[in-house]
């Protein structure tokens, strides 16, 4: 028989498949053009910009780049947009499944700012567009004629941003919302500009009127911000498994850091890919900044231990039959690595940030620990902690009896 926590699971596997899917997709169409564009030889007469020659899986291809647009439209044109479009809203209905839908668990966090679920939710989904219009303003505005400035103005606001977010939310949804808001840029820049402008050029030519160049300027200008954001989207979407780099002290300080990072990595491959040097320097530049991130991960690790608030749903399941014996065999087989201060050997803090050595906490977890102790085998892993067969039938039954509509 299907159940609730096995569906949304299943859906939530689904989901990111298509999302990683969609984006490898995207991002590889995105540093394909990239690289391509400042590749491109020049020196060639005729009207195309540039040209070059390629071999890929046993072929030779000669591709041309017109500044404008040809002469004569040609009877097929591929538009790349899709990609752009199917990432953002796979994403999104992830945040929806996991970050709203669960906002008890991954959104809000009591210690930090004790807001109701649809007040979060409201928050999230306001940024989103918030940002996306200050960014989309400042652009259209003289300060963005300056492409320099506008970079470094939109740095500013990320970084305000991630700092603003800690004082919301959980660590792990401020990297997330922190990619969401870039990725909403990015799409942004696809779906209400460079798409837009396209249609436009392709208008002009088909009317016979010659196409303005200004709205190619203005679509190279928001996919060389694309370009940038890439590699900072993908870290801070990878960033809620890893626990040194959402639940920390200044995590805030790791995702600004994180987007220089992305800037010097891919200075080094345009450069290459422009054939206008090497600049090695580049890589002294990473590295040192990934030990410097390295290094802010271990600042504030040992803050006071605050309550756990409990939330009405953690309440449900706290107060359910059998969780006596259920809390006293995650406290035997989890706690000792999910716990604010863990104590098996080699753990030095609680895998994914999840911490299960308190009632409030494993009231909380209770789905999880339902779908990964219960259902499954997943943990512990390896079952290093030697949980029994009737232990994780425990757990079976003290979720099902506090989700009885489900059954």
């Amino acid at each position: 028989m299907f159940e609730l926590a096995v569906i949304s699971d299943w859906l939530y596997f689904a989901i990111r498949w298509v999302h990683v899917i969609t984006a490898i997709a995207w991002i590889g169409s995105s540093f394909y053009f990239i690289a391509l564009d400042l590749g491109l030889n020049r020196n060639i007469e005729g009207p195309a910009d540039g040209e070059e020659w390629q071999v890929h899986g046993g072929g030779f291809y000669h591709i041309q780049k017109y500044l404008v647009a040809p002469d004569a439209m040609p009877e097929h044109l591929t538009w790349f947009k899709w990609e752009s479009y199917a990432t953002w809203l796979s994403g999104f209905a992830m945040m929806v499944v996991v970050y709203y839908l669960g906002a008890d668990m991954f959104l809000i966090d009591p210690q930090v700012a004790d807001l109701a679920a649809w007040q979060g939710i409201l928050i999230s989904i306001g940024s989103l567009a918030a940002v996306w219009v200050i960014y989309d303003l400042l652009c259209k505005s003289r300060f963005g004629d300056d492409n320099t400035r506008l970079m470094i103005a939109l740095y500013v606001l990320l970084v305000v941003l991630a700092y603003a977010y800690t004082q919301v939310f959980s660590g792990r949804a401020t990297m997330l919302h922190l990619g969401a808001i870039t990725a909403t840029i990015m799409s942004g820049n696809v779906f209400f500009i460079i798409m837009p402008n396209q249609r436009i050029v392709v208008a002009d030519l088909k009317a016979g009127r010659k196409p303005d160049p200004k709205y190619g300027k203005i679509a190279k200008q928001r996919s060389t911000h694309n370009n940038y954001l890439t590699l900072p989207v993908i870290f801070l979407m990878l960033s809620n498994h890893y626990p040194l780099a959402f639940a920390v002290e200044y995590n805030w300080v790791i995702a600004s850091l994180i987007f220089l990072m992305g800037v010097t990595i891919r200075h080094y491959f345009n450069s290459i890919h422009a054939r206008s040097g090497n600049p090695h320097w580049t890589w002294g530049a990473t590295a040192l900044i990934f030990v410097l991130i390295m290094w802010v991960s271990t600042l504030g690790r040992d803050p006071e231990v605050d309550a756990v608030a409990m939330t009405p749903t953690a309440e449900r399941f706290a107060s359910a039959e059998g969780f006596g014996e259920v809390h006293d065999i995650v406290m035997g087989r989890c706690s000792m690595c999910h716990a604010d201060e863990p104590f098996y050997e080699g753990v030095l803090w609680a895998p994914k940030g999840v911490k299960l050595d308190t009632e409030a906490r494993i009231a909380l977890a209770a789905r999880d620990i339902y779908l990964q102790a219960g259902i499954t085998h997943a943990m512990p892993p390896g079952n290093r902690t030697f949980i029994e067969p009737k232990e994780r039938a425990k757990i079976v039954e003290w979720y099902r009896k506090a989700t009885p509509s489900l059954w």
